[in-house]
């Protein structure tokens, strides 16, 4: 008999300063038969650099998910403790997971997060903008025109935006949120908990030149409409007059 419970762990591991590596966290990750991860190595590196032994690191990633889900379940009828990580941070936002999660709920098997670093809230916290109510966009698509369609969608909504970006895409993105979203406040969140850690305020529609060449990882917020609202008349005007215009 198993001396623990079968059970799927969603395990938040840090952006980067290994200080917000929580003790249940490494408890969690030091314990069980199994630990899933995007990329084995760089979650080799953490968990020797924490001191962190695995029992069997296995790879879990967009194009192997749906192979990876009947062998977890294999684990879990077993009796055996799995944990999921993403390359840091909490696993689902914007990484893999979701589909194993829901799967391993149908079948019955207990699910717990163990809760801690999310880019996300890290930018939320600190970026000085509105944090709610929000809505996060994972990855952009990588296509000019689906971008500009997502931020048309979300031109009535009245809140605060939150996705990530590729230093390489940073700029495009936001000249392409001006051009949908008008003249909001932006902030961009760069190397989050990192050494370079750096915050950087603007408004869409002014210079971004200053933005080119970053590098490190992006979470970029944009903060709410200002302004008074278009009403649904207005915007049918707007949406006749482009298409007269084409």
């Amino acid at each position: 008999m198993p001396s623990t419970p079968a059970r799927l762990w969603v395990v938040a591991t840090p952006l980067g300063n290994l200080g917000d590596f929580s003790p249940r966290a490494r408890e969690v990750l030091g314990r069980v038969d199994v630990i899933l991860a995007e990329d084995t190595r760089r979650t080799g590196l953490l968990l020797k650099s924490a001191a962190i032994e695995p029992a069997k690191l296995l790879s879990f990633f967009e194009h192997n998910e749906e192979q990876r889900i009947a062998e977890v379940l294999a684990m879990l009828e077993q009796g055996k403790e799995v944990a999921l990580v993403s390359d840091a941070g909490t696993p689902l936002i914007a990484d893999p997971g979701y589909r194993l999660v829901r799967v391993c709920r149908q079948e019955g098997h207990t699910v717990s997060p163990v809760p801690g670093p999310s880019a996300v809230l890290a930018a939320l916290m600190a970026c000085g903008l509105p944090p709610y109510p929000f809505t996060f966009l994972g990855f952009l698509p990588r296509k000019e025109g689906e971008r500009g369609r997502l931020f048309e969608q979300l031109a009535p909504f009245p809140g605060t935006i939150v996705f990530y970006e590729r230093k390489n895409r940073v700029v495009p993105a936001l000249r392409t949120a001006a051009r949908h979203l008008g003249g909001r406040c932006f902030c961009l969140a760069r190397e989050l908990t990192k050494k370079h850690e750096q915050f950087i305020n603007g408004r869409l529609g002014e210079d971004l030149d200053h933005l080119e060449g970053l590098k490190g990882e992006m979470t970029v917020v944009i903060g709410p409409r200002e302004g008074p609202v278009r009403t649904d008349e207005e915007e049918i005007e707007r949406i006749l007059e482009e298409e007269s215009a084409r």
